[in-house]
């Protein structure tokens, strides 16, 4: 069947959501709308704050600013539809926006992973190799880097969703998620899915053992360089260096690991999308949080816009 005929059969899906309870959807509006909101001023504020800090103008804050704007269109895909259906009621997407939000819930926490990826290169060439930082972590490498990482996103979405769409959906219009989600959709599917689940699990395994493997190996070579080190000074000062990257790492694929490691028998619905909550509006919220209070840098660079801002507001 093509995606035209697809498209003639299928105009729309019906969301689960996450609850029915009705005493529950304006306590869920207010928390998710203040999450967004924290989201959205905090990722973009990181983004604003290192463009107008020439201190923060180096590589590990060029992937940061990189990461903050992947954060903002990572909540936005999923986030806003959830928080306005909790008002409204609305369950009901359509087949066009359906495909949209899992373009963009896939693409770009791929291009999350690989930008922490190269963020953990980053921090072990700053601390195995700091005489060699500012000649191997040139601004044409910062660039490839985050290039590459949006290619590797955009384009494993495009194939995800080309196949996904594909599909013929027969069985039934209902989701049960809270968005469009790749298993949930396959799952109403009355076509043969092997070929999709063969393609997902290719595509998902490559990039996890890709990512992994950059990110634990060069934080294999950063810990064993610490522990080389003989002034207490220097180890404190090293790990500090990637403190705020590992504490993202770790959350980002703890959830992950959380999610789809779990043996099949204590796998529930109610279970998985609550995790699905955490990665799809925690996390983006948290990296801000977590750069900002564990980083001097950051701290600094606030309180230097802050005081220039009150400075203003005061000559006004």
């Amino acid at each position: 069947m093509t995606l035209m005929e697809n498209i003639s059969e299928v105009t729309e899906f019906i969301l689960v959501g996450l609850t029915d309870a009705l005493e529950l959807q304006v306590p869920l509006f207010l928390i998710f709308t203040l999450i967004y909101l924290i989201t959205l001023f905090g990722n973009l504020g990181m983004t604003i704050l290192i463009l107008l800090d020439s201190r923060l103008r180096t590589p590990m804050y060029f992937f940061l600013s990189n990461l903050s704007l992947v954060d903002c269109v990572y909540a936005s895909a999923v986030t806003p539809k959830v928080t306005v259906g909790f008002l409204t009621g609305g369950k009901i997407i359509s087949y066009n926006a359906c495909a949209a939000q899992m373009f963009f819930f896939v693409a770009f926490p791929t291009i999350e992973s690989f930008l922490l990826a190269s963020m953990a290169f980053d921090r072990h060439t700053a601390v195995c190799k700091p005489l060699h930082y500012t000649t191997t972590m040139t601004s044409t490498i910062c660039a490839l880097l985050v290039t590459s990482s949006y290619i590797c996103g955009l384009l494993q979405s495009s194939i995800i969703v080309a196949f996904t769409f594909h599909l013929s959906f027969c069985h039934s219009i209902v989701i049960n998620d809270f968005f469009c989600d790749i298993l949930p959709l396959m799952a109403l599917s009355c076509s043969d899915i092997y070929t999709n689940q063969i393609v997902l699990f290719t595509l998902a395994a490559c990039n996890a053992f890709f990512t992994l493997l950059v990110i634990l190996n060069s934080y294999l070579f950063i810990f064993i360089a610490i522990l080389r080190m003989h002034s207490a000074e220097g180890q404190k000062k090293a790990f500090s260096t990637c403190a705020s990257h590992l504490t993202t790492v770790s959350i980002f694929y703890g959830t992950i690991i959380f999610t789809y490691l779990q043996p099949s028998s204590s796998h529930s619905m109610d279970t998985d999308k609550m995790a699905s909550v955490f990665y799809t509006t925690i996390i983006p919220m948290l990296n801000p949080l977590v750069y900002s209070l564990r980083n001097k840098e950051v701290k600094s660079a606030f309180k230097k816009v802050a005081e220039k801002v009150k400075t203003s507001l005061s000559l006004a």
